[in-house]
């Protein structure tokens, strides 16, 4: 397939990410291609896109895992904070901007209980010395009851508050990916990023999860930005959907417009229609939701 000229999503009115012409490459390979969009404050904004398209690699210029070679990307919490540039700083500075996310690959300490997981979240926002905390002085044991009474709180989220003194290693798949989304909540995000959650879940689970990051962005009025490969799950939880193919945006809008796009479909199937079988990869094909 040609590559098409890279595309800018539609301007938002209140964004809390901006990102403009950022490209990211390594030695001869252009892992991100000029790409310029904006995510709306109170979206769930989903990233999709074959393997190899960029997704994970915007995500890590979005928490300073990588810098771009060239453009911006800022960021505003609120509506009343200036942006801020993200270019140049360290992921726990990100992460105390109000950015959170997941990972493909589960990374809980699971030697750890499910409390004291989100739990670790939780005390990053606390500021309590390492000296204050081994002697025991008042501020430090009034930061761990508050940590303990909002992990807590955090778990019943999510489901897992009957779980709390497992240990997280012997939760189930699922469950780990709910626990990892409440410690990713516990540093108190305006921003949820969560890179491929559904994946290695079971229908039930994904149907939770779906439920999950619909509360997250209604009750907790977290912004969500989601990179899946299950199209049933992105199709039923996006407000909108950006495409990346080859590092270059192809295409914007919502759920409903992507699953008709041509240059989605194609970039997919390699084809200019259908799947072999004749259904719209857009639509639910059984088991496996659509596009994969």
């Amino acid at each position: 397939m040609a590559r098409s000229a890279p595309t800018a999503a539609a301007r938002v009115a209140d964004p809390i990410f901006d990102v403009a012409g950022v490209t990211l490459r390594f030695g001869g390979v252009t892992s991100l291609a000029d790409v310029t969009l904006q995510m709306g404050r109170g979206e769930i904004l989903a990233i999709i896109g074959p393997n190899g398209a960029g997704k994970t690699s915007l995500f890590n210029c979005l928490t300073g895992v990588y810098r771009p070679q060239t453009g911006s990307i800022t960021f505003r919490a609120t509506r009343t904070e200036l942006p801020v540039t993200l270019l140049g700083r360290k992921t726990h500075q990100i992460n105390h901007l109000g950015i959170a996310r997941t990972f493909q690959n589960i990374r809980l300490f699971p030697a750890l209980t499910v409390l004291e997981n989100v739990k670790v979240g939780l005390e990053a926002r606390h500021g309590v010395g390492p000296i204050s905390a081994m002697l025991g002085l008042p501020n430090a044991r009034h930061a761990e009851r508050e940590s303990t009474r909002r992990g807590i709180e955090l778990l019943r989220f999510v489901g897992l508050a009957d779980q709390a003194n497992t240990i997280a290693s012997a939760l189930s798949y699922g469950a780990q990916r709910r626990l990892e989304i409440a410690r990713a909540l516990g540093t108190g995000p305006a921003v949820l990023l969560l890179d491929e959650p559904a994946a290695g879940t079971n229908p039930v689970e994904k149907r939770e999860l779906a439920d999950l990051i619909r509360q997250i962005n209604r009750d907790l009025r977290v912004s969500v930005l989601l990179i899946e490969h299950d199209m049933r799950l992105v199709m039923s939880v996006a407000t909108r959907v950006i495409v990346l193919n080859f590092g270059q945006l192809i295409a914007a809008g919502t759920p409903e417009q992507i699953q008709r796009n041509p240059a989605v479909i194609e970039a997919y199937l390699g084809t200019g229609g259908q799947a072999e079988d004749g259904r719209n990869p857009g639509t639910d094909a059984g088991g496996g939701g659509g596009w994969r």
